[in-house]
């Protein structure tokens, strides 16, 4: 008697028609249904069509949602600015969780983070940027451990911006502790905020980069932007934030600890740092070598390890860190 091969059960299909009224369907599809097919590509599984103004929808269940999902961010888009472009579509594919189904072909979506108010595209630019893109895209707590200038800061603003834009979140906070590193605070000259900027810097550069400066203005009134020093987060609840905490080498276990727990209902958060460049005294354990040893096998947890490969910035910044590398083994 031969042996009887049982088939895999085939998935079920779900249809769902979606009616265009609230845009022009003309610009929503674009010309000669171009975004359509765009999006048909992202999901293979899926066939989309559209007949005058109605998309037809016939796939898994999960992606005809995603597939929903992402009509409606398009929609938002080209209500709030009256047009859609190539761009738009690519970015918001990206986000949806189709990058990794994108062939480089269509547009290159698998790397793109977000488009710039001054129209240029950020995106990873190395593997490991990438691995970082997809962890935060898949766990709500992403840490970024790494050399500096592997863009772990740069990436996860993008991906902050990129998720406010799409109203993924309600805000974002990025905060770094102001760790006296040779100066007291209160010997520096100014106020409050003049004494805490020269540690936020690089965060307000990272955000100047992606968005108008009358837009980050906006957004920082309203406080839908904010920039903190670490210690003023004690208390808070973050609810439907997109929440950064960087150069987290210089957090103590307890600030570490305060600052995963202020996280809300709908929030994330990615950390990132050096572990090697801790301005700490000896006595303090790093928070960020700390966390690792108890919350790597915790579901929703991401870890991204830069190498000193990852560096990109200039040409030099690579031999460098293999130089003191080298001193410190030695």
């Amino acid at each position: 008697m031969g042996t009887r091969v049982r088939s895999a059960q085939p998935i079920p299909l779900t249809e769902k028609s979606l009616h265009i009224d609230q845009v022009e369907p003309l610009l929503l599809f674009g010309f000669n249904d171009t975004y359509l097919r765009r999006i048909d590509t992202a999901f293979p599984e899926t066939n989309v069509t559209a007949r005058g103004t109605t998309i037809y929808l016939r796939g898994p269940e999960a992606e005809v949602e995603r597939i929903e999902q992402v009509i409606h961010e398009l929609s938002v888009l080209l209500t709030r600015n009256g047009t859609l472009t190539e761009n738009d579509v690519d970015t918001v594919l990206a986000l949806s969780g189709a990058t990794n189904r994108i062939p480089k072909s269509v547009g290159g979506a698998r790397d793109v983070i977000l488009h710039t108010a001054s129209g240029g595209i950020v995106r990873s630019k190395t593997p490991t940027q990438t691995e970082m893109i997809a962890k935060a895209r898949q766990n709500d707590v992403v840490f970024a451990v790494g050399p500096a200038g592997t863009g772990k800061t740069y990436v996860a603003v993008a991906l902050g911006v990129a998720a406010l834009k799409s109203r993924q979140v309600k805000k974002i906070v990025l905060t770094r502790p102001a760790v006296e590193a040779g100066e007291r605070l209160g010997f520096l000259p100014g106020d409050l905020r003049d004494k805490i900027d020269p540690y936020l810097r690089p965060l307000y550069d990272a955000l100047e980069s992606m968005m108008s400066l009358e837009k980050l203005r906006a957004n920082m009134d309203q406080n839908i932007v904010e920039i903190v020093p670490l210690a003023f987060m004690r208390g808070r609840t973050l609810d439907s934030a997109f929440v950064i905490l960087d150069e987290a080498q210089n957090a103590t276990t307890s600030q570490m600890k305060m600052f995963l727990t202020r996280l809300g209902m709908n929030s994330r958060a990615i950390v990132t740092g050096d572990v090697t460049q801790t301005d700490l005294p000896s006595r303090e354990q790093s928070g960020l070598v700390h966390v690792r040893r108890i919350l790597s096998d915790v579901e929703g947890i991401g870890f991204v390890d830069f190498q000193k490969s990852d560096v990109v910035r200039h040409r030099l910044v690579k031999d460098i860190i293999e130089a003191y590398e080298k001193d410190e083994d030695g």
